[in-house]
C-alpha cells in the first residue's frame, strides 16, 4: 500500500476550514489554546489507557512522586519518606498545603483509597500491591506501607506518568469501582477542570487553581520539580481536520497543536511564528491489539500466524513516510533502543514478508472464516494509517474482515465491551503507545497474561505472568534483560499483539511560548513571552 494522500488540494482545505466553527484569535496572554491529537471522550484516567485522558489527568491531578528526565523518581506530593532497615515498612509524609479543588485538604486516607483503586487496573500498581501486607494512614499527613517482602521500586511505581496514572483524588471519589468512571473531576493539581464549560467533541476548559502550592524545591524536569501554572485558562479545542488546525496555528488562533500531520510539518517549520519540536522523546509505537476472548483470536496459533502478515516498514511508510530521522525499527515488544530491547523471537517480524505463506499458516492454524471486526480511529491519522495497512493484509490472506471506521473516542468506549460481536464486541483495533510505556515489563500493559483483569485484549497466559513476576524479583539489570528477552519471545509466540513499528511525532506551537518541558505534553511552567 502506498503512502496515504493527506491533502487533496486547496479546495479541500477551504471546504474543511469553512465547515468548522469560527475560532477566536488568541489575544490574551493568560489564555492558552491547545489542540489535542483526539477528542477527550473519557475523563477518568483509571478506566482508560487513552493518552488524551492521561494528558488531561496530569493537568488536574497530582501524584506522590514524579519522574525527572533521567526517569528517576522524585518527591512530588510527599515531603519525604522513611524506609525501615529491613525494607518492609515505608512511611510517606505529605507536604504542607495540599488541597483539592473542592477546598478540602488532601489527607492520608484519600491517598490510601486512590492507590487501592489505581492498583486494581495498573500493571505496575498490581505488582506493588502483590507485596503489600497493609496500607494505612496513621495520621492525616502520613501514609504507611507494610510489605510482605521488599519492593525498592515503590517510589518509581507511584511516579508513573503514563497510562493508568496513580493520581490522588478525594476518598469519596476513589470509592467508585475501578471499572466505572468517577462522577466528577476533583484533583489537587495546578489546573482544575471546568466541567460547566465542557462541550463533548469540541471543547474542554481548565482554569488555574489559585490554592495550588508548587514544591518550593527542585528544578522542573519532565514531571518532576515545581509545577507553576502561568496561564489562568487553558482551552482544549478538538479540530479533527489537519488543514484547519494548521491554518489556525499559522494565524495565531491556536497556540499549540499537539500532533501535526507529518505531511504538514515542512510547511509549519518554515513559518516564522511557529516552532516545530520533539516533546515525546521516547517515540510512539504502533500496535494492533487482538481480542483473545473471542474467535478467532482465542486461538493463539491464529494470533501468531497473523504476525507474518505485519510489515512494519509498510506500516511506518503509511504513518510517517520514509524519513529515517523520525522512525526506528524493527521494534519488538520493548522500546527499540531501550534497556529491555532484544532480538528474542524477532524472526517472526523481521523475516521476509510473505502474504501467501501467512495465508497458509492461517488456514493451518484452524481459521474457518470467522468474522473479524477491526476498529479504526479515523480522526487520529497514525492510527487510521496502520488500520488501513492491516485491513489490506487481512483481506489478502483471506480473513472475513469488517472494518468499523469511527472516531477515536468511540473506539475507546467500544473496546471496553467484552461481549460477542453481534452485541457490539470487537476483534482488533489499532493504537499507539509512547515508548515510555514499553520500556520495561513494569510499564507495559499489553504483555500481561492476566485475562479480564488486564487491558482490552484480555490475554490469559500463565507463563507471561510468571516471567513478569520474576522480572520484578531480578537482582540486577542483566537478570532483568534476560527475563525481558524471554517475555518478548513468549509474547510473540502467543501473539499477544501485533507490533507495527516506532516513530517520533513532532509537535508545533507558537514561538512566543516558553518553558515547554519534554517527555509528555505538559502545561505547567509553560508561559507566553513578553
Amino acid at each position: 500500500m502506498k503512502r496515504r494522500t493527506l491533502l487533496t488540494g486547496a479546495g479541500a482545505l477551504m471546504a474543511g476550514a469553512l465547515a468548522k466553527p469560527a475560532l477566536v484569535r488568541a489575544a490574551s496572554a493568560t489564555t492558552l489554546r491547545f489542540v489535542p491529537y483526539a477528542d477527550l471522550a473519557l475523563l477518568d484516567p483509571i478506566i482508560t489507557t487513552n493518552y488524551v485522558t492521561r494528558t488531561h489527568a496530569l493537568m488536574i491531578f497530582d501524584t506522590l512522586y514524579s519522574l525527572d528526565t533521567a526517569y528517576r523518581a522524585q518527591p512530588q506530593m510527599v515531603a519525604g519518606h522513611e524506609v525501615a532497615s529491613d525494607g518492609l515498612t515505608w512511611r510517606l509524609t505529605l507536604r504542607d498545603g495540599l488541597r483539592f479543588h473542592d477546598g478540602t485538604p488532601v489527607l492520608g486516607r484519600d491517598v490510601v483509597a486512590s492507590l487501592k483503586r489505581w492498583a486494581q487496573r495498573d500493571a505496575y500498581g498490581g505488582a506493588l500491591f502483590a507485596t503489600v501486607d497493609e496500607l494505612t494512614a496513621p495520621t492525616d499527613t502520613v501514609v504507611q506501607f507494610r510489605l510482605k517482602r521488599p519492593f525498592p521500586l515503590l517510589p518509581d511505581a507511584l511516579a508513573k506518568p503514563t497510562s493508568y496514572v496513580p493520581v490522588i483524588m478525594p476518598e469519596r471519589l476513589s470509592a467508585t469501582p475501578a471499572t466505572q468512571p468517577v462522577p466528577e473531576m476533583v484533583g489537587s493539581g495546578p489546573f482544575r477542570f471546568a466541567a460547566d464549560e465542557r462541550v463533548p467533541g469540541s471543547l474542554n476548559v481548565y482554569r488555574r487553581f489559585e490554592a495550588y502550592r508548587p514544591r518550593a524545591d527542585g528544578t522542573p524536569s519532565f514531571t518532576a520539580g515545581p509545577r507553576i501554572a502561568h496561564f489562568d485558562r487553558v482551552e482544549w479545542r478538538t479540530i479533527p481536520d489537519g488543514a484547519t488546525a494548521a491554518g489556525a496555528l499559522r494565524s495565531g488562533e491556536i497556540d499549540w497543536w499537539e500532533q501535526p500531520l507529518v505531511d504538514l510539518v515542512p510547511d509549519l517549520s518554515r513559518q516564522p511564528a511557529v516552532r516545530v519540536d520533539l516533546v515525546e522523546t521516547a517515540g510512539l509505537i504502533g500496535q494492533i491489539r487482538l481480542n483473545h476472548t473471542l474467535p478467532p483470536f482465542d486461538n493463539p496459533a491464529i494470533s501468531r500466524a497473523l504476525l507474518a502478515a505485519v510489515d512494519q516498514t509498510e506500516m511506518m511508510d503509511a504513518v510517517a513516510g520514509s524519513d529515517p530521522a523520525i522512525r526506528r525499527g524493527p521494534v519488538g515488544i520493548f522500546t527499540s533502543g531501550g534497556p529491555m530491547a532484544s532480538s528474542a523471537g524477532m524472526e517472526a517480524l523481521t523475516g521476509p514478508r510473505d502474504l501467501a505463506a501467512a495465508k497458509r499458516a492461517l488456514a493451518a492454524a484452524g481459521y474457518k472464516g470467522e468474522r473479524v471486526v477491526l476498529l479504526s480511529g479515523t480522526d487520529v491519522p497514525r492510527i487510521n494509517a496502520i488500520c488501513e495497512v492491516m485491513a489490506d493484509a487481512c483481506r489478502k490472506i483471506g480473513m472475513n474482515l469488517d472494518v468499523v471506521a469511527t472516531d477515536w473516542g468511540t473506539v475507546n468506549q467500544r473496546i471496553l465491551n467484552a461481549k460477542p460481536l453481534d452485541q457490539g464486541g470487537w476483534s482488533m483495533f489499532g493504537i499507539f503507545s509512547g515508548g515510555l510505556d514499553h520500556l520495561s515489563p513494569a510499564y507495559h500493559l499489553a504483555v500481561r497474561g492476566n485475562g479480564r483483569a488486564g487491558v482490552p485484549s484480555w490475554l490469559t497466559d500463565a507463563p507471561l505472568e510468571e516471567l513478569r513476576g520474576a522480572w520484578f524479583d531480578a537482582p540486577d539489570l542483566d537478570a532483568q534483560k534476560a527475563l525481558a528477552a524471554r517475555i518478548q519471545a513468549r509474547a510473540l509466540e502467543v501473539g499477544a499483539y501485533l507490533p507495527c513499528g516506532q516513530y517520533f511525532q513532532p509537535t508545533a506551537y507558537r514561538r512566543d511560548l516558553e518553558g515547554m518541558l519534554t517527555g509528555l505534553p505538559l502545561f505547567w511552567n509553560l508561559r507566553r513571552s513578553a
